[in-house]
């Protein structure tokens, strides 16, 4: 079993390394403002059609999909680029 203080060193540095990608993801962020933007427009996109009361002809189901897999890799490119701004 894990000592109380293994535990606690466990819980500080994953605490520490999230904040560190978070910083680092805000930081992509700055430095990309269209593609955050885009980021935040899909998610409202998103949400307006989810809330609709229509399917917009039969195309809701995959536009939601469609910007749902287009928020995924905008975030992913924003971690790419954190990764090779850190060298990595």
């Amino acid at each position: 079993m894990k000592s109380f203080r293994s535990v606690i060193l466990g819980v500080v540095l994953g605490t520490l390394a999230t904040l560190a990608v978070a910083q680092n993801a805000k930081t992509e962020r700055q430095m990309h403002p269209r593609i955050s933007i885009a980021i935040t427009n899909l998610r409202e996109a998103v949400a307006y059609m989810e809330a609709a009361p229509h399917d917009f002809g039969g195309h809701r189901a995959a536009a939601i999909e469609s910007s749902r897999a287009a928020i995924r890799d905008l975030n992913l490119a924003l971690q790419y680029r954190a990764r090779e701004d850190r060298g990595r």
